[in-house]
């Protein structure tokens, strides 16, 4: 049976599809589809990666599972834009505030000094409009800095650093549970066996801008954007390009045309 919107929509803001027990946080309330879409806070999350014994591995927190935005979840280190990081720039200067934010997010968050100069912007994600905590976010990717991870059991719970492909298998083992921009992200960078591939490939081409629309199908929820065919029909069935991400029951799978 198909989910209803509102239960798809909580796939992208806070709890994947599978959040339905005891174990696993409950999904937010939904804004009606006729509501006037919430205002939408400027954001920004840095990916770090590393070279491990067996390849590319990247750094996930876990998020304290009381909080109302993604609690439970294992994300990348990012929070919202503060005030401070606009001191000194153009007002209209929203990379360059989010670039801030990012290196102070995985200080706050991670405890790790991350050289600004390394930031390679991979893409910009517009949530659906209907969802309640609405956040346009910039995704960085850096190589991690020298040092420990240092979580402060508050805000963060736990801290792991994984190879792509394994986090996830890990989602879809119910191991752990991501959002869906976290997911195509691990999807990128799976595609890469090293941190110097993975930034050389990032510096060659432009920041992607996913604009998420969420869909249903009889197999489950589908997430598309704009280069999949269903994006302005919202017919998931269209023939044509594939850019969507399949959540369906347990098992989630990415589809892009070449």
């Amino acid at each position: 049976m198909a989910r209803t919107s509102a239960a798809l929509l909580a796939a992208t803001d806070g709890c994947p599809l599978a959040c339905h027990d005891e174990r696993r946080p409950a999904p937010p309330t939904m804004v009606p589809n006729e509501s006037v879409p919430p205002p939408a806070t400027p954001a920004a999350t840095v990916i770090l990666v590393r070279d491990g014994a067996a390849g590319l591995e990247t750094l996930l927190l876990r998020r304290n599972k009381r909080l109302d935005f993604a609690g439970g979840l294992w994300v990348f280190p990012g929070g919202r834009v503060d005030p401070s990081d606009r001191a000194g720039l153009a007002a209209d200067d929203e990379l360059g505030a989010a670039r801030r934010a990012a290196i102070r997010e995985a200080h706050e968050e991670a405890g790790l000094e991350v050289d600004a100069s390394l930031l390679v912007t991979l893409a910009h994600w517009t949530p659906p409009p209907q969802t309640p905590k609405r956040f346009l976010t910039w995704f960085f990717v850096a190589p991690a800095p020298p040092g420990a991870v240092r979580i402060d059991q508050g805000e963060i719970h736990d801290h792991v650093w994984l190879r792509p492909a394994e986090a996830l298998a890990r989602r879809n083992a119910r191991a752990l549970d991501l959002l869906p921009p976290t997911w195509v992200t691990l999807e990128t960078l799976a595609e890469h066996s090293s941190t110097t591939n993975l930034l050389a490939a990032l510096r060659d081409r432009d920041p992607e801008r996913f604009e998420t629309r969420i869909l249903t199908a009889e197999e489950g929820g589908v997430a598309v954007w704009e280069g999949d065919a269903a994006w302005a029909t919202g017919d998931v069935g269209a023939p044509g390009p594939r850019l969507r991400l399949w959540m369906v029951g347990e098992s989630w799978r990415f589809e892009r045309s070449p």
